[in-house]
């Protein structure tokens, strides 16, 4: 049997788990090099080495699937930092998630948005994962690493704590109609906003308790 030969008949016993990742790996490859309009079912099969019907079993259509693949490029971009410091960690993160938004991965998110115009549902998909579960996990993991450190209170592991730094951002790049904003607004939302609201929590809510 020819090596190609070889390579095609061990694709074709590729199934569940094995063959998805292969096709999530295909689908991010071909995203990063072509786009949201060049993500195509035929590109991504014939990169993942098997048929379409494999993928529409999984993603009925190819915005689905692109939707997937960017999940698992954000995924692999978002890095935890660990400087000791909430403060210091907090900028990281927003300092990250801007060099994302204004990086060629923010310009596959921005080019989602605009395919996805028209399709309530993948829109609000789109919405959540420009928050993205893996940036809310990095926000718990720095706020859980003050709260070990003595920086916080526990009730400041709260989902509103944590996404409020996120959402801010995304309203200024809303506002200002621009990929990046500057340096000095991320510091303002860290300094003004998160921070006030992270020593809030530890705060007692019954009036009569103070």
């Amino acid at each position: 049997m020819e090596p190609v030969e070889r390579r095609a008949a061990a694709v074709t016993r590729r199934r569940g788990a094995e063959l998805e990742e292969a096709i999530l790996t295909a689908a991010a490859e071909v995203l990063t090099e072509d786009g949201v309009a060049g993500l195509t079912m035929d590109k991504v099969a014939r990169r993942a080495g098997t048929n379409k019907n494999a993928l529409y079993r999984r993603w009925p259509h190819r915005l689905d699937l692109a939707v997937a693949a960017y999940r698992r490029l954000a995924a692999e971009r978002t890095a935890v930092p660990d400087t000791g410091s909430l403060r210091d960690d907090a900028l990281a993160l927003l300092r990250g998630a801007n060099s994302t938004w204004s990086s060629p991965l923010g310009e596959i998110l921005r080019g989602l948005f605009a395919a996805a115009d028209g399709a309530p549902e993948l829109l609000s998909e789109l919405r959540g994962e420009a928050g993205g579960s893996a940036i809310e996990a990095a926000w718990l993991t720095v706020i859980g690493r003050a709260v070990a450190r003595g920086e916080a209170e526990p009730e400041a592991l709260h989902p509103r704590v944590t996404s409020a730094p996120t959402a801010l951002l995304r309203n200024e790049y809303v506002v200002r109609g621009a990929p990046a904003v500057p340096d000095a607004v991320l510091t303002e939302i860290v300094d003004e906003v998160f921070l006030p609201l992270v020593r809030g929590r530890a705060l007692p809510t019954d009036p009569t308790s103070r």
